[in-house]
Formats: structure tokens, C-alpha cells, sequence
């Protein structure tokens, strides 16, 4: 058996364009995680019983069901229903749902990790609960996640080929019509890893990046 890369040569423009739609969808999918994250982590952290509950129920749905199964769900659920949305959209929304749980935890560990005195503190002086929880906690609970959530944006990037069985036309889907068409499936799909290999690395170079700057404003 031969390999014969220069067949995946001809659709390189192809596979770059691919490229860079699977970074905007990792992009808008971990902002939306982020966003979603934060509101269930407060919503667990409150004394108000039913967000309590309903960010529980959240949390026990999304991290008890396989990714795929949501993103099936949302794409080809949603039209049943009277909803259409793109492949795109439907996408950031299953990924975004899907981070957003995992990211509350990061998050809630992070806030529980700031020393209780400084609430405290805060709230000796005539803080609101807002404004502490704006200016004191979250900002020290963000850096200290940082690694984590970085961990879960690597994550969700190489998820994120998973949109393909709806037919986002991301990295992976590309990949496969292409390997289909000229039957080299090893050709095609070695030179998508090597495409996700370079954006996941490209992501953990600027996520250092940020960790070192942060722990240079500490000291």
C-alpha cells in the first residue's frame, strides 16, 4: 500500500477554510460555556432554593448525556418542534450547553477557593453582595480557574468535530467527504490531526501566555 499525500494537496484551500470555521465555532461555543458556566454556578451557590435546583438539574442532564446525543437533539429535535436553526447555530448552542456545565464546576471551585474572610471583610465595610462577588471574588476565582478552563477550551476545539454528524461543514466533515471521494481515508484524516494538532497547540501557547502574565500581576 502506497500513501499519496499529494491528493489531499489539490484541496488544501478546502481543508484550511474548514480549519478556520472549527476555531470560530470552538470560539463562540466557549464564550457561550462561559457565560452559561458563570450563571449556573451562582444559580448553585444561592440561597434561593429553586435556582439551586434548577442549575442542579442542569448540571445532572448535560453531564449525564453524551454530547452527541444533545447536538442530535437540538439539530434535528428543535424542527419537530416548529424551530429551525442552522447547522451552525445549533452546533454553538450544543457545545456551548454541553462546556457551560463543566465549566460551572470549574467555576463554583474557583469561587470556593477564595478565603472566606474576604467576603467577610467586604461585607464589613457595606458591600453589596454584587459588588463583592464583581470586584473581589470572581476576578480571584477566574485566575485560579484558569487552567482548568483552559483545559476545557482544548477540549471543546477537538469536540467540536463532533458537529460533523450534523452536518457542519467544520474540519472533520471536510476531511471525510474529501477521504470518501478519493478514497484515501489515512491521508485525509492524518492531515486533519495534524490540522487540530496545530490549532490545539496554537490555544495552549496563548493560554500560557495568559497564566504567566496573571501570575506576574500577583507577585
Amino acid at each position: 500500500m502506497r500513501l499519496d499525500f499529494s491528493l489531499v494537496t489539490k484541496y488544501t484551500s478546502f481543508m484550511l477554510e474548514a480549519s478556520w470555521i472549527t476555531i470560530e465555532l470552538s470560539v463562540l461555543s466557549i464564550i457561550l460555556g462561559l457565560v452559561l458556566g458563570l450563571i449556573a454556578a451562582l444559580m448553585k451557590m444561592s440561597s434561593i432554593k429553586p435556582l439551586v435546583w434548577l442549575a442542579d438539574f442542569y448540571l445532572w442532564v448535560i453531564r449525564g448525556t453524551p454530547l452527541l446525543v444533545q447536538l442530535m437533539l437540538i439539530y434535528f429535535g428543535l424542527p419537530q418542534i416548529g424551530i429551525e436553526i442552522s447547522a451552525f447555530v445549533a452546533s454553538v448552542l450544543g457545545l456551548g450547553i454541553n462546556s457551560g456545565a463543566y465549566i460551572a464546576e470549574i467555576y463554583r471551585g474557583g469561587i470556593i477557593s477564595v478565603p472566606k474572610g474576604q467576603m467577610e471583610a467586604a461585607e464589613s465595610l457595606g458591600m453589596s453582595y454584587g459588588t463583592i462577588m464583581r470586584r473581589i471574588i470572581l476576578p480571584q476565582a477566574f485566575r485560579v480557574s484558569i487552567p482548568a478552563l483552559g483545559n476545557q477550551a482544548i477540549s471543546m476545539l477537538k469536540d467540536s468535530s463532533l458537529a460533523s454528524v450534523i452536518t457542519m461543514a467544520e474540519l472533520m466533515l471536510v476531511a471525510q467527504r474529501f477521504a470518501a471521494t478519493n478514497y484515501a481515508f489515512i491521508e485525509f484524516y492524518i492531515v486533519a490531526a495534524l490540522l487540530y494538532l496545530v490549532m490545539t497547540t496554537g490555544l495552549s501557547m496563548i493560554l500560557k501566555r495568559i497564566e504567566a502574565r496573571l501570575a506576574l500581576s500577583e507577585q
